[in-house]
């Protein structure tokens, strides 16, 4: 029963080690190196063929921002419960985790987006908040929103995404037909009258919104800083992500509609 349990263990690890990669759109040789293994080594622990020494499992802990009960049967990582909840809101590109214990915390769209833009832990589910938005729009009271992720301190990324989703949102209508084409009217006008009157903080320069986890260095940071975005250069956040890739999270949750 023993080495029963042990291989269902390894698997569990092997699965969701590869899939928080592959959200972050890692290669298997870039999370090597963060971690200090070899990409060969990487790919056997990935396939179920092997394991992470315990300070390796430390170092992907601390890189994915996660408690040690995300790799257990059933476990309470709040990755998979942020996924769901957001799958469930309009994300429907998003693959739902059936392990994950669901939780009436995140059954408001607010509290979703909320959750997934403070933990910044996956950036598909950063911008699976734009189908979300788009889906919700009349459920949302973004102005409660904003005051809530102001008191967090994340008021310019809750910005970034709205304006990054209103960006996405109007390439897309043109060849929107049916069901579609309202909906993202009705968000293109609720989020262009709120983004009219708020900007930015001109108050002094405001310390960076270091979003992407894995910029761990200032070499890292300063190139980063060198591509950045329009709108993340406008907003003071610093990623990768850009309009485009809340375009495909629109597109994704479209599917073939």
């Amino acid at each position: 029963m023993k080495n029963t349990d042990s291989r269902e263990l390894t698997a569990i690890i092997a699965a969701k080690i590869r899939s928080l990669r592959q959200a972050r759109r890692w290669t298997q040789a870039r999370f090597a190196e963060l971690i200090g293994l070899s990409q060969n080594r990487l790919s056997e622990i990935e396939r179920g063929n092997g394991s992470f020494t315990a300070e390796q499992l430390i170092i992907v802990l601390r890189t994915f921002n996660l408690q040690l009960d995300y790799f257990m049967p059933g476990g309470s990582g709040q990755l998979p419960k942020i996924q769901n909840a957001l799958a469930r809101l309009g994300a429907k590109h998003l693959k739902e985790d059936s392990e994950a214990v669901p939780t009436e915390r995140l059954k408001e769209a607010a509290d979703a987006i909320a959750e997934a833009l403070v933990a910044a832990r996956s950036p598909r589910q950063i911008t699976a908040i734009a189908p979300v938005i788009v889906n919700q729009i009349d459920n949302l009271n973004l102005n409660m929103l904003r005051l809530k992720l102001a008191e967090a301190g994340f008021e310019r990324r809750l910005g970034w995404v709205l304006e990054n989703t209103l960006e996405a949102a109007c390439g897309e209508l043109p060849a929107l037909r049916g069901e579609w084409r309202p909906k993202y009217r009705r968000a293109e006008l609720v989020l262009r009258n709120l983004l009219a009157s708020w900007r930015p903080a001109a108050q002094g320069k405001p310390a960076e919104d270091i979003l992407d986890r894995d910029i761990l260095s200032a070499e890292t940071l300063d190139q980063v800083k060198r591509a950045l975005p329009a709108l993340a250069r406008k907003w003071g956040v610093v990623t990768r992500i850009a309009p485009r890739d809340f375009a495909e999270a629109l597109r994704g949750a479209r599917g073939n509609d």
